[in-house]
């Protein structure tokens, strides 16, 4: 294998491996020793020879047996070495490429146990984001409109609880669901935005971050098939998923909404997504905000085109979530739904209010959209600094292009 066909093995596996690493060895940071052991142990493996028939196998296999050399080096262990290195090598595989028990369940499992009750809703989120999604620490700080340096102490902090505390690795009773749910429905949420909209790199979108969310959505689906937000997020996540095949070219640059073939649009999906999206608003009681989304993700979705989408109604479900549940991320999407019905003028005093309370000081999609109204004011050298700011505020190599693009069309013009 090529080093680049490894690392592509690695980014798809490396979740859902150490969610099981984690099962067998009950420590984050052992886990997460062990597996990058693993994973060098593969460079030099599978490098100019093809990959095991399971790959996740072989570096669950690999990273336990790296894991149990571990413990035996621990002069802290002395002791009880043996019957812990016992007990993870009972609860493991016997041969190399033998699934791991239990692997499907173990994301899902890990999700639960970071989102114990006795983490704020913040760390849960961000533990999870880290630990079992695979994201980085900038790109969980980016998730939280916070600073790199900050997340790391909250995730610290957090496994250190869960060692200390013995925070049990499972997925709770029925009558324990519920109030962990809302942090286990933000962070499959985080997951595929990260998976939508990637925070850096060079490909605009993450198959494997939004393919793995939907299938989370999916198995919680199935713990609790009569909870409408589920419902509802699950919906979300298929009818935005639904339009990937339209969102880049051929050269990987970004196609916005108004220009995107619908015809590339995944009417499969998006007839699930559809169908889930009534089914939740028919659910008794108050909205609940992934439903809200997906009604707002559903219009775009059956709009014949651009132009005939109802705007009008988008801007009411905003408000609708604005009221439900109000965040300047909302705030910023409300107003360039605005800028549909309203104009652009009205849309950027909405941006502008918003800036000046400080709420998105760390998102990069601020000045994006205040640039996009700027120059439909054709307010050009306002626009230049926008999307200046926009270039300067983003790590993504697509995102850069596209304020490149426009740059040159302001020059142009």
């Amino acid at each position: 294998m090529t080093p680049d066909a490894i690392e592509t093995v690695f980014r798809d596996e490396a979740g859902r491996a150490l969610a099981t690493l984690i099962r067998l060895v009950g420590d984050f940071d052992l886990a997460e020793d062990a597996l990058q052991d693993a994973f060098a142990a593969a460079l030099l493996k599978w490098r100019g020879s093809d990959a095991p028939a399971n790959p996740r196998a072989w570096l669950v296999n690999v990273a336990r047996n790296k894991a149990i050399d571990r413990i035996r080096r621990r002069r802290n262990f002395r002791g009880k070495e043996q019957q812990i290195v016992h007990a993870i090598e009972l609860d493991a595989a016997d041969e190399e490429e033998a699934a791991p028990p239990d692997l499907d369940d173990d994301m899902l499992r890990l999700i639960f146990t970071c989102c114990h009750p006795s983490f704020a809703p913040e760390v849960q989120v961000a533990l999870t984001l880290r630990t079992v999604c695979g994201l980085t620490t900038a790109e969980a700080a980016r998730a939280f409109l916070s600073t790199e340096e900050a997340m790391s102490q909250r995730l610290v902090r957090a496994k250190q609880k869960i060692r200390l505390a013995g925070i049990p690795y499972e997925v709770p009773g029925r009558d324990a669901l519920e109030e962990r749910l809302r942090g286990v429905l933000t962070v499959i949420y985080l997951v595929f935005t990260e998976g939508y909209l990637a925070t850096s790199g060079t490909e605009l979108i993450r198959h494997d971050l939004a393919c793995e969310a939907i299938r989370l959505g999916r198995l919680l689906l199935g713990l609790m098939p009569d909870a409408g937000d589920i419902k509802g997020l699950l919906a979300l996540m298929l009818l935005h998923d639904a339009r990937r095949a339209g969102r880049t070219d051929a050269a990987g640059d970004i196609v916005l909404l108004e220009e995107q073939d619908r015809s590339l649009w995944n009417r499969e999906q998006i007839a699930e997504g559809l169908a889930l999206v009534e089914q939740a608003l028919g659910v008794k009681g108050r909205p609940q905000p992934y439903t809200v989304q997906a009604a707002i993700a559903a219009l775009h979705a059956q709009a014949p085109s651009y132009d005939q989408t109802d705007w009008r109604q988008i801007v009411g479900l905003y408000e609708v979530l604005l009221r439900i549940a109000p965040s300047p991320v909302i705030e910023l999407n409300h107003a360039a739904a605005v800028s549909m019905v309203d104009g652009p003028a009205r849309a950027l005093g909405l941006v502008d209010s918003l800036a000046a309370r400080g709420g998105l000081k760390q998102y990069d999609l601020l000045p994006a959209v205040r640039a996009d109204l700027l120059r439909r004011l054709d307010r050009r050298e306002e626009a230049r600094a926008a999307y200046l700011a926009a270039s300067d505020a983003t790590q993504l190599a697509p995102l850069k292009r596209l304020y490149a693009s426009r740059l040159a069309e302001l020059d142009a013009g």
